[in-house]
């Protein structure tokens, strides 16, 4: 493919998640991949504090890490000058691009969103967009034209999640598999990434709360003394949360500091491919709604060759469960499953790998949706 495309998302406020910063540059990098120019747009709120300096100089090193460091601008506001392209050069970029993607809706820029040809929302976080805009609180949705989503579910009779009137084309996360290659050896550990909490509270909807991954992973705090292998998770959770952290030590979690393993692209990426494979819990919203929520976390294990422990979204027969990726519900199926993939850990490690090939290549996912939001 040809052409040019502007990719706008939050990764400057949360530079220092090294998944994070995968997560949104795994599309960036795979529309480049397919023959497209990307121009990467974020923006920070004007602070004055010191924390400011050190996300835009991640920001920076996040840019140069993946090559682009001619090819995003970072909007500090009114009164100061961006980071990268000057906005007449965005402004341009967009007005030629063939479409604008733009991850939760995070562009708000309305100059910017009328020069698009084409304003194409991407839903990564199934749900909360969707609920807030039912219940009033919110809306993501308006001035985009097309949209996309990683809820795989959405619109089937046994998903909770509305449509919110829109058609929604469902994907599952792209991921670059030159820059995820095989790794063959066998980790120490199943282990995982990832916030306690989050950004977003639980929402009430239609009578049922839809909540966070606290909420899931309390019932699997046992796991690793029931089934008698290594457990670990690099845990963004405040230490406030006594009880939660004393209930995961008790019940044999190794706990590691995400800003010593996981604070950039280049040890995320080693943490995850030195791992025995994931053990993935989902936020309650994703389970709950039945969403067929796939993770971009997931989709780099897999790529890795490290099989995926995870729990069941509804993904409906989306991808191949059973080899390489295995589905749980509840603490006794999680127990069998990380048994059956530790004890035939290189079928699995081999299936993982041909799973990411077959459904996750970044070529594969994004080709149809470029072609589909440009038709």
């Amino acid at each position: 493919m040809t052409g040019s495309v502007v990719v706008s998302g939050a990764l400057a406020r949360r530079a220092e998640y090294g998944g994070h910063v995968w997560a949104l540059m795994q599309w960036v990098l795979g529309l480049r991949q397919l023959g497209f120019q990307v121009v990467f747009l974020d923006r920070l709120d004007p602070d004055p504090g010191p924390g400011r300096a050190l996300q835009v100089q991640r920001f920076l090193e996040a840019m140069e890490f993946f090559g682009l460091e001619d090819s995003f601008s970072l909007d500090l506001g009114p009164d100061e000058p961006p980071v990268g392209l000057a906005r007449r050069e965005v402004l341009e970029r967009t007005a030629s691009s063939d479409f604008l993607l733009n991850i939760m809706g995070y562009l708000q820029d309305e100059l910017v969103l009328e020069k698009a040809r084409k304003r194409v929302f991407l839903d990564i976080d199934p749900g909360f967009g969707q609920m807030w805009h039912e219940l009033g609180l919110c809306d993501l949705f308006s001035d985009h034209d097309a949209f996309v989503t990683v809820g795989n579910n959405l619109g089937e009779p046994d998903c909770r999640i509305p449509t919110c009137g829109r058609q929604w084309i469902p994907t599952l996360p792209p991921v670059v598999l030159s820059l995820w290659p095989f790794h063959r050896t066998r980790g120490r550990a199943f282990t995982s990434v990832g916030s306690w909490r989050g950004p977003f509270d639980p929402i009430e909807f239609d009578g049922e709360t839809f909540g966070l991954r606290v909420h899931e992973f309390r019932q699997f705090s046992t796991l690793p003394r029931a089934c008698g292998l290594p457990f670990e998770i690099a845990l963004d959770i405040d230490p406030v949360e006594e009880e939660d952290l004393r209930r995961l030590r008790d019940g044999g979690w190794t706990l590691e500091d995400p800003s010593r393993v996981a604070s950039d692209p280049r040890t995320y990426r080693r943490y995850v491919q030195q791992s025995l494979g994931e053990f993935m819990v989902a936020k309650g919203m994703y389970v709950r709604s039945r969403s067929g929520w796939f993770s971009d976390r997931t989709a780099c294990y897999l790529a890795s060759g490290r099989p995926a422990l995870m729990q069941d979204t509804g993904l409906n027969g989306r991808m191949e469960t059973g080899l390489g990726l295995v589905t749980f519900n509840a603490l006794d199926d999680a127990v069998e499953v990380a048994g059956e993939v530790a004890g035939e850990w290189p079928r699995h490690s081999r299936a993982a790998r041909e799973l990411a090939v077959r459904h996750l290549d970044s070529n594969q996912v994004l080709g149809p949706i470029a072609e589909a939001v440009t038709a």
